[in-house]
């Protein structure tokens, strides 16, 4: 993607950390993630990025929980937003628990982080394997990488034909191990630097305050967004955000006034279209 390319905003509304207790306006629940897909979408987001939780809150892989919380957001939304769900394991769950999910949600489109999915060249065979799944079930994966020799990781899988199409999506994540985790726009520079793997579909997501001039940062190099309380909760004044709403707002505000276009839908799934 090159700039002035439409943008998708992608929405994080909970993650699988934090609860009510964090921000009383945290999606839980399949209804509230539900409501929030809503609120997001007229703001301007094009995608759900979906955690479920189990009843006392904690992080939970689960093929019903997910199918609960996409009819319960389709019913929303209908097909006017991506689904994405994750299979983040959080330290609780092995490569072969989190395949096992995904294949039986069979959900429009995945996060995969790389780190934990392929801790070790053992793991290569099981994830080609899932991946050509994923390839033959049409199901859209994104490929988390948390620095950049996950780039070049992923990169080298590419050549080796260990990842069945010579261009995938991924997602920089940005200051994930830094000091109080607050991100700086140029984090994403080693990312983007000339001797770096180059992607054609890259999105950026960011914690802290300044996660609106990262993401920004990114969509005005070509890439497109992630924003929401899975990594942030405040304004860039540094003001608790009322809602992921208003964090969808003020990036959709911030590249129409930069030039760019905000993606719908339909546009993202082309975009999103592992080739």
């Amino acid at each position: 993607m090159g700039f002035g390319a439409p943008v998708t905003i992608t929405v994080a509304p909970n993650g699988g950390r934090r609860t009510k207790v964090d921000h009383p306006a945290i999606p839980l629940t399949a209804n509230e993630l539900a409501r929030t897909a809503a609120e997001c979408l007229d703001a301007g987001a094009a995608m759900i990025h979906v955690h479920v939780r189990r009843p006392d809150g904690r992080h939970l892989l689960d093929a019903g929980a997910y199918r609960e919380a996409i009819a319960a957001i389709r019913s929303k939304v209908g097909q006017r937003m991506v689904i994405q769900i994750t299979s983040e394991a959080l330290g609780i769950y092995a490569p072969a628990e989190q395949i096992a999910v995904v294949k039986a949600v069979r959900p429009e489109a995945v996060s995969l982080a790389l780190r934990e999915l392929v801790p070790d060249a053992g793991a290569e065979s099981a994830f080609a394997e899932f991946l050509l799944w994923a390839k033959h079930a049409d199901v859209q994966p994104q490929i988390i990488l948390y620095d950049p020799a996950e780039a070049v990781q992923l990169s080298g899988m590419i050549e080796r034909g260990i990842v069945p199409w010579q261009q995938i999506p991924v997602l920089y994540v940005l200051g994930r191990y830094t000091v109080s985790q607050t991100s700086q726009p140029d984090d994403l520079l080693p990312f983007r630097a000339s001797a770096a793997p180059d992607f054609d579909n890259w999105s950026v997501c960011a914690f802290g305050r300044h996660e609106a001039a990262c993401v920004t940062a990114g969509a005005l190099l070509g890439g497109h967004i992630r924003v929401g309380f899975e990594n942030n909760l405040s304004l860039p004044d540094g003001e608790q955000a009322p809602s992921n709403a208003a964090l969808v707002s003020v990036v959709a505000s911030s590249i129409r006034q930069l030039g760019l276009t905000p993606c719908n839908a339909d546009e993202t799934r082309h975009f999103f279209t592992p080739r």
